[in-house]
């Protein structure tokens, strides 16, 4: 019935307005230009509110999300138990009273990115019970004044209100990427971002632990040292909890957690094996490993996934997909032996960490080195850091020994190298002493750089003059089998003379 009304509404209005134009001699073209200000307008407000139901965020009618739990997230077992241990001041309420405890306005989680700081915020709702209502720190930048304000009321009052209509006692807020509005201000004429952070401090402080439903706060960064002092003090974010990438035991916990649905072959796969070669991956790069495995095994019809496929995809995810760069005799011939002075260089400094030698072009290079890292090493001695730069310099060198001179394929190999020079600088790992790396420069960094380089790329050329015979033995057979194993590369290298020797015999 109020189908067939719209439509007879419709067309009924044109026959009134010629009607009143010609037969009664009333002007309707200020009546026709208000009706279509009118309508455009409402159409345009549609718009919108279709495009922010769609859109998601913190506004419209998104999908709930899936209950998480904290069983379902992998290798982050202190951040757990640190943001268990607060939350559950959200859930013992008078157990906190009792002992007179402030419950905690907001939590504040750092790390880097991928390592599963939105995960734990869902799964902290889930294990509250709580209403959850999310938002990127992007959602509130706009060049109008006072936008970002107002949506940061809205989103507080939205997470009160859905608490309200589900009957839940709490509500958690999840901002990622706070740093984009809760940057350092700099004290001068106000910007929109100040004014969206101010109006996330009243918020913030407007919360009444003791009202229902009960706030909490979650924010989520990768650059906490860009947040404001004022947003980081006790009483707004009194938790900041880090969120780091996982080690060993940490990433073999993801990577089963991501093995429940997939279809490993059990008698020949081994997730500890590749939790070992994936060292400083994230959370969301071991998923893409599963994931990408799975892509390989169904790509070759198979019914498993097998050890190789495991093996492929951490390249793939650390490197990219194999191209299909088409190299002339002699460049293949000269990638062989770069990488090969990379690994030879590995393996006589640290013995067992080529995991691969690959003269296949994956992203930008045309062949790679894998290194298997015995063990997670988070604090580095002088040895160990000029142990590493010889292993970057060593495919310069190789390059140098053959051919007299070096190639652009060195680039990214320097670049590594001096990294590793100016954390050295600033460690106090150099002739310099204890410097502020402020106090350094441009002349002061080319002379560090260049005297601890050349001494060092003078080393590892004496390191692989002394194995050149492994270079013959070894380029013929990476050239026509274009992979080779850790294992077939250490058989390969037979009685290779390590550097200890070579210092002793000076």
């Amino acid at each position: 019935m109020f189908k067939y009304g719209k439509e007879m509404a419709i067309g009924f209005v044109p026959i009134f307005i010629l009607f009143l134009q010609f037969f009664v001699g009333v002007n309707t073209i200020p009546l026709v230009l208000l009706a279509v200000i009118v309508g455009g307008l409402l159409f345009m407000a549609k718009t919108r509110g279709n495009l922010a139901t769609v859109g998601g965020g913190s506004r419209g009618k998104a999908r709930p999300p899936k209950p998480l739990s904290f069983d379902q997230i992998g290798g982050q077992d202190r951040a757990k138990q640190e943001l268990v241990e607060a939350l559950d001041f959200l859930i013992h309420v008078d157990q906190i009273s009792k002992f007179g405890i402030r419950p905690l306005k907001g939590i504040l989680l750092t790390g880097p990115p991928g390592t599963g700081k939105t995960l734990l915020a869902k799964a902290a709702a889930h294990y509250t019970d709580s209403v959850y209502v999310a938002a990127s720190g992007s959602e509130f930048v706009e060049m109008y004044v006072g936008v970002g304000a107002s949506r940061i009321r809205e989103l507080f009052k939205e997470a009160r209100q859905k608490a309200a209509k589900q009957n839940k006692e709490s509500a958690v807020i999840f901002i990622d990427e706070i740093d984009v509005i809760g940057g350092k201000r700099d004290g001068g004429q106000q910007r929109e971002y100040d004014q969206t952070l101010n109006q996330l401090l009243t918020e913030l402080d407007g919360i009444h632990t003791s009202d229902t439903p009960r706030i909490l706060l979650i924010g989520a960064t990768n650059r906490k040292e860009m947040l404001d002092s004022a947003l980081l003090r006790p009483g707004r974010f009194d938790r900041h909890i880090a969120v780091d990438l996982p080690d060993k035991k940490g990433r073999a916990h993801i990577l089963n957690i991501h093995a429940q649905n997939k279809p490993l072959h059990s008698e020949e796969v081994n997730l500890d094996k590749i939790a070992e070669e994936s060292f400083g991956f994230s959370g969301a790069q071991l998923e893409s490993v599963m994931n990408e495995a799975a892509i390989y095994a169904m790509r070759e019809e198979g019914e498993v996934i097998n050890q190789r496929h495991l093996s492929m995809a951490i390249d793939k995810v650390m490197m990219g997909e194999r191209t299909d760069r088409e190299a002339t005799h002699e460049e293949r011939e000269r990638v062989a032996l770069h990488e090969l002075g990379h690994a030879i260089a590995a393996e006589l400094i640290r013995p067992g960490s080529v995991s691969q030698v690959a003269l296949l072009p994956r992203g930008q290079a045309l062949g790679y080195v894998r290194h298997n890292p015995q063990q997670d090493k988070y604090l580095y001695t002088k040895p160990f850091l000029e142990g590493q730069i010889m292993i970057a310099l060593g495919g310069a060198a190789a390059e140098e020994m053959f051919y007299g001179g070096r190639s652009t394929g060195s680039r990214g190999d320097f670049d590594q190298a001096m990294s590793i020079v100016r954390s050295m600088v600033e460690s106090g790992l150099t002739d310099l002493g204890i410097i502020d790396s402020s106090m350094m420069t441009p002349d002061k960094w080319a002379d560090v750089n260049g005297r601890i380089l050349n001494e060092l790329m003078e080393r590892v050329k004496r390191m692989l003059e002394s194995n050149r015979e492994v270079f013959t033995s070894a380029l013929s057979v990476l050239t026509t089998e274009e992979t080779l194993s850790g294992d077939r590369f250490r058989s390969l290298l037979g009685n290779a003379v390590p550097e200890e020797q070579l210092l002793a015999a000076q």
